[in-house]
């Protein structure tokens, strides 16, 4: 079998060829966490946070285009959850915003390609027909988020066989593709291009973590201590000030020591940049925020720096996210128009 999509992946792949232009709507984007894939409550049909047509609508008015719609695969085995779906879909649509489904398991690589794919085909074989109804101006499928396997040059010949069943349903769909390694720059850097004119590729950028995600990788740094770090880095000796035990110090003297500010994030980003320009590709940055904890200014800094440096390249993108501490932390249980973040909004430029 995989020698199978190996040789198909081989038939697909070529650089040359001229991708989707971005669809305007996918331009500012919002995912929301917990809809579909960490519902409090077992009932599909009875999902806690789901966002009601008055959040759409206060969403829609402060300038956001598109929702990212990241799904449990587990939770369409429950009774009435693809129904669910398919009238979150329609909600999102009437409220005048894009959507964005994506398959996103709680737990990915079986360290199994085979059973990786067979769930993953198995998803989009019950989605993809749902989604065929809404038509294809505004709803986007999204092949896999962020997928990681034991041996990643095995994503793009698996990327290309479920890209073709979800082709069976959405044959003039735009859809998004990613690379492999957690769906991050360098793994989009070492994706072929493929050689289908309907699709978007897409990255997520939490770099650095240790700033933005306060070095989540690593529980036994001092959060409390990572939170005080700078964004811009204007002055390694200010850093010394930080403090924190000896572990948590040395990563903060590394941090610094990168010198991270608006021009750092522009190069890395500005890698993409020239990726897509090379093959004609245009490109969506599914995810990326920064930890409510981290303080006030370097938050807003970060993302700011990082908006203008996808709207410099010509990048959508997609808050992570509306529910969830490292965009608008709007808590999953509230109804109607919460409040939001301002200095959060005026970084990504909405009202």
């Amino acid at each position: 079998m995989i020698r199978l999509f190996g040789t198909l992946a081989i038939a697909l792949l070529w650089c040359g060829i001229a991708t989707a232009q971005l669809p305007p709507v996918l331009r500012d984007g919002l995912n929301v966490a917990h809809w579909f894939r960490y519902p409090a409550r077992s009932g599909a049909a009875d999902l806690c946070c789901d966002l009601s047509p008055g959040t759409l609508r206060q969403l829609r008015a402060a300038g956001v285009r598109f929702l990212r719609l990241p799904v449990q695969p587990a939770l369409l085995r429950q009774p009435g959850a693809l129904q669910a779906l398919q009238a979150a879909v329609r909600r999102v649509l009437a409220s005048g915003l894009g959507v964005v489904v994506v398959p996103t398991p709680l737990r990915w690589n079986a360290g199994d390609p085979a059973l990786d794919r067979a769930r993953l085909v198995a998803f989009w074989r019950q989605v993809a027909p749902v989604l065929a109804g809404f038509g294809s101006s505004r709803v986007f499928p999204e092949v896999m988020n962020e997928p990681v396997l034991t041996d990643p040059a095995a994503w793009p010949a698996m990327q290309l066989g479920v890209l073709a069943v979800i082709r069976r349903s959405l044959p003039g769909s735009t859809v998004i593709v990613t690379g492999a390694d957690w769906g991050g720059i360098d793994g989009l850097l070492k994706l072929p291009p493929l050689a289908d004119p309907r699709v978007i590729y897409s990255f997520h950028f939490y770099e650095p973590a240790v700033l933005t995600a306060l070095a989540a990788f690593d529980p036994g740094l001092e959060r409390r201590v990572l939170a005080r770090l700078p964004f811009p880095v204007s002055s390694v000796a200010a850093c010394d000030a930080i403090g924190g035990d000896a572990r948590t110090a040395a990563v903060v003297r590394y941090y610094c020591a990168g010198r991270w500010d608006a021009a750092t994030l522009a190069k890395r980003i500005g890698m993409v940049g020239a990726w897509a320009a090379r093959h004609h590709a245009n490109v969506l940055v599914g995810e990326f925020g920064a930890a409510a904890a981290l303080n006030v200014q370097a938050r807003r800094e970060w993302l700011s720096a990082a908006r203008g440096a996808f709207t410099a390249n010509g990048f959508g993108w997609a808050l992570w996210g509306y529910d969830d501490p490292m965009g608008l932390n709007v808590s999953p249980m509230a109804h109607g128009a919460a409040p939001l973040d301002p200095g959060v909004m005026q970084a990504l430029g909405w009202r």
